[in-house]
């Protein structure tokens, strides 16, 4: 395993790591025995940082996680986010006696006496822009409830401005081989202000696995089924914003970045890895062989020059105005 800075927070993390919304819900039919075993596989091979939030299954991958980490608390990670629960719009939701409920009931979920990162969970810009939540986590930090604190964004101008706190030690965002839009600016920015960058949907909602056809159903449950046009939550979340049918015909263009590679999704991984202000991915995952699939990116080859432009190039003329929501 390979372990790179989390910003300037002198947290060293695991540069796969993994995120539990699919072992929470709302990704089809989830097996606690199964997502047990492979986060306690993910553990002993290196994997040393896990995001969560609140409102996986209703604190459900937050439980699991307290039971794989359970004598490693030392050793192992948890980043998790909050405001979901609430009405995100209302600036109740952020004040001081509300985020302590929230982060307390997280606390007790996760067997912690501290949170190592505590996120935002993608809140309207116009929180960030009031900032009062931001003091709020200065509180709970000065008491020792959280270590570091960041924020999930849907948009760069939503990570830009977050970059205006000292603060904030992470931000979280969908970059992908769909997504690229980060690395004009919010990439270097962020690295410049010793912010920690963690990629979360690095392949597509599944879309960069190449292993769906346009004939694919998803189960009633899955929210790839109920939130492809944004039903639910921002469109951006599911098939980057690109809807099922198109994500599909575009990652079937694509598929040759796993010619000479061992597969589609460690190419893809294999991309956003080498993008060197990135701490770490962290796709999703229902079983130790996604587990193991995902972990394979670390001794990827990387990609020639020529290779890197035809996928900017890509985007730049197939995929950049296809994209639909905030980005």
């Amino acid at each position: 395993m390979n372990y790179r800075e989390l910003g300037n927070t002198g947290i060293s993390v695991s540069e796969v790591s993994f995120g539990t919304w699919a072992i929470g819900g709302s990704w089809g039919r989830t097996n606690d025995q199964e997502s047990l075993k492979a986060l306690d596989y993910a553990i002993g091979q290196g994997v040393n940082f896990f995001d969560t939030a609140d409102v996986y299954g209703d604190g459900h991958s937050e439980e699991l996680l307290a039971k794989a980490t359970k004598g490693k608390e030392d050793q192992v990670y948890i980043a998790t986010k909050f405001c979901r629960a609430g009405d995100i719009h209302s600036k109740e939701t952020y004040s001081y006696e509300t985020v302590r409920s929230y982060c307390e009931a997280s606390l007790k979920r996760l067997g912690r006496e501290a949170i190592d990162l505590y996120q935002i969970h993608c809140p309207p810009i116009e929180i960030l822009q009031n900032g009062q939540v931001f003091e709020v986590l200065d509180k709970l930090q000065q008491e020792g409830k959280i270590r570091h604190y960041g924020v999930s964004v849907e948009t760069v101008e939503e990570g830009l401005l977050c970059l205006q706190n000292p603060n904030v030690k992470a931000l979280q965002v969908i970059f992908n081989m769909f997504r690229q839009k980060p690395i004009e600016k919010l990439f270097p920015e962020a690295k410049k202000n010793g912010v920690g960058i963690l990629v979360r949907l690095p392949l597509a909602s599944g879309l960069l696995t190449g292993k769906f056809t346009k004939g694919h159903t998803f189960e009633a449950e899955d929210h790839r089924n109920f939130n492809e046009n944004g039903a639910a939550f921002n469109v951006g979340e599911t098939f980057a914003g690109l809807g099922f049918a198109k994500g599909v015909e575009l990652s079937e263009q694509l598929a040759w970045i796993a010619e000479g590679r061992h597969s589609m999704t460690t190419a893809a991984l294999r991309w956003i890895l080498d993008q060197d202000e990135i701490s770490c991915v962290i796709p999703g995952f229902k079983n130790e062989r996604q587990i193991t699939e995902n972990l394979r990116a670390i001794e990827e080859k990387s990609f020639s020059p020529e290779e890197l432009q035809r996928i900017v190039q890509f985007y730049e003329e197939k995929v950049k105005g296809a994209i639909r929501g905030p980005y």
